[in-house]
């Protein structure tokens, strides 16, 4: 939920924040990020293993980032998000801050305080950025909705019983049904 103010809210506020304090900058307002649950954080550490293996053996240049990591989606630095998965394939778009740039591939892992945004705010938000694949994990709803950004609008959904395929990695496949166990 957003911070109580009508205040625009800056890229300098956003790195003002306390040590410890987590928020997210969308569209000129602070979002404070609730700390995650067990299943949430088990899914970004299998997540960022599975990724980091496929990557290292095809011997890719892509690089995998949990959160929290910040990455600005806009030229115009209202826009920071700290997606809880990130894997950026430009290493041009990497600074000692996070990414500027549109992530290759966003994954996020819904929680009970953060889905509108991640189903409304932040899939509107990565598309328009350029985000080429962004991938929803509900665990309470059991499955995956996954956008093709750059092939077509309509997303895909996938129960975690069924193998869901990583778009931007055509051989890699991944049952999220097995990374809860």
């Amino acid at each position: 939920m957003p911070l109580p103010s009508e205040r625009r809210y800056t890229s300098a506020d956003y790195w003002s924040l306390p040590e410890g304090q987590r928020a997210e900058l969308i569209d000129g307002q602070l979002y404070n990020m609730a700390p995650p649950s067990r299943i949430h954080q088990k899914l970004i550490s299998q997540f960022t293993l599975i990724l980091g293996e496929y990557i290292r053996n095809n011997h890719g240049s892509c690089e995998v980032y949990p959160a929290p990591f910040a990455v600005n989606l806009d030229s115009e630095d209202q826009n920071w998000v700290e997606p809880d998965v990130s894997v950026i394939c430009d290493k041009e778009k990497l600074t000692d801050r996070g990414c500027t740039g549109a992530p290759d591939l966003i994954i996020e892992i819904v929680s009970p305080s953060s889905r509108r945004m991640d189903y409304g705010t932040k899939m509107a938000l990565y598309s328009d950025a350029g985000v080429r694949e962004y991938w929803i994990v509900d665990p309470e709803k059991e499955r995956t909705t996954i956008y093709h950004f750059e092939e077509d609008a309509a997303p895909t959904i996938v129960p975690f019983a069924q193998t869901a395929s990583v778009g931007i990695f055509k051989k890699l496949q991944i049952k999220l049904s097995d990374l809860l166990i």
